[in-house]
């Protein structure tokens, strides 16, 4: 018998699957066939997760590999060397770390409070400057307050 396909962890995850269905071809058996032989091995590999994982080109759970390894025919050897591929490409398709979001920066709200401000200070400027006037006399109805102890009605 020919030797069973070695993974290639530095050719990908698709060349990893593409080794994967090689795999099952060399061992000759069904979907239904791999499943009785993981269950008589002790492992769980439901035909239809064997075919779905085979497939796609992602990397399947590490737990269905194994099963899938064992029902396939390979030895203790042998899964060790492919579970340790599939570890090494998992490793490398981590993503890039996202930096930590940063909250959002404010703009325009600051503008916004300042002319709230602005105009409640104008507000109540104008509102003291009024008060101050409507108490205020002039310097003739001052005048005309001394001499008659009425203010007068007329105005220059």
């Amino acid at each position: 018998m020919t030797p069973p396909p070695v993974p290639t962890p530095t050719a990908g995850e698709a060349a990893f699957m593409a080794e994967l269905r090689r795999l099952k071809a060399w061992s000759g058996l069904s979907y239904r066939e791999l499943e009785r032989a993981a269950h008589a091995e002790g492992e769980v590999l439901p035909y239809s997760t064997a075919a779905t994982m085979l497939r796609r080109d992602r990397l399947p759970r590490e737990a269905v590999l194994v099963a899938f390894l064992v029902a396939c025919g390979l030895g203790a050897e042998d899964t060790r060397r492919w579970v340790a591929a599939r570890r090494e490409l998992a490793m490398g398709a981590l993503p890039l770390p996202v930096p930590a979001p940063q909250p959002p920066v404010r703009r325009g709200r600051p503008r916004r409070l300042l002319a709230v401000v602005g105009a409640a200070t104008a507000v109540a400027f104008l509102a003291g400057v009024s008060a101050t006037a409507i108490g205020t006399l002039t310097v003739q109805e001052e005048q005309t307050v001394e001499h008659t102890g009425q203010p007068s009605t007329t105005r220059s």
